[in-house]
């Protein structure tokens, strides 16, 4: 794949390069904003890889939401120290397509990349299925199954669990969940968020070796492996 790779720290610059060159990858680096929104608007990329705070007057969420105002859809993978859940949740409502904080995983990292690089490719073709882990729902028979073994969905729940699949490995928060599952764009105070997510590990959790859907503190909730 080709990768973008914007990032002021010349430690890390190097660190992720060299990695990503040993795997194969091709690396283009910018030091600063202006050269990295230069090279992103100017070239076609697999994936970017955008750190938040940078040099030259033009921050990350700047070049990513110049990127997605033209219509460039590359996948950006954020890269940053800002590690606490607002500056994640700003990262990823800016266009951002996940969220890596510092210090990180090489391994993690490059995983990372490929799964937004293979997303973004399969999104080419019409999606009919997700899938994490042994989990599955095909969005045309609007069927769930996991390990083989067919889960019945209330029509509310197969939209809340179609969201967090969509959202694999990112925190959910229940302002993203009012909006997307239930078309309320304010809170109505109720445990309505509760009572659903409960019922739904009921059925695709509880029955099973290891839990999909998870609970983080004081942020919403996430779906992964």
């Amino acid at each position: 794949m080709r990768v973008l790779l914007i990032e002021d720290d010349q430690t890390v610059r190097n660190f992720v390069a060299k990695g990503l060159a040993e795997a194969g990858h091709l690396v283009e680096q910018a030091a600063d904003g202006r050269q990295g929104l230069s090279l992103a608007c100017q070239d076609k990329f697999d994936v970017i890889i955008l750190d938040r705070m940078l040099p030259g007057g033009v921050e990350g969420l700047h070049i990513l939401e110049t990127l997605r105002r033209e219509g460039n859809m590359t996948p950006v993978l954020l890269l940053s120290a800002l590690a606490d859940v607002d500056e994640k949740v700003a990262g990823l409502k800016a266009g951002g397509d996940d969220y890596v904080s510092k210090p990180f995983s090489f391994s993690e990292l490059q995983a990372r990349l490929e799964a937004l690089v293979r997303r973004n490719r399969n999104e080419a073709q019409p999606l009919t299925k997700l899938t994490v882990s042994d989990l599955e729902i095909d969005l045309l028979s609007r069927s769930v199954r996991r390990g083989g073994q067919k889960i019945d969905l209330q029509p509310r729940e197969f939209r809340l669990l179609e969201f967090l699949m969509r959202h694999t490995g990112q925190v959910v928060t229940r302002t993203m969940l009012l909006e997307g599952v239930w078309d309320y764009h304010f809170d109505p105070q109720t445990n309505v968020i509760d009572v659903h997510i409960s019922r739904l590990r009921q059925k695709i959790d509880k029955p099973f070796e290891h839990a999909l859907v998870h609970t983080i503190r004081n942020a919403g909730y996430m779906l992964q492996e």
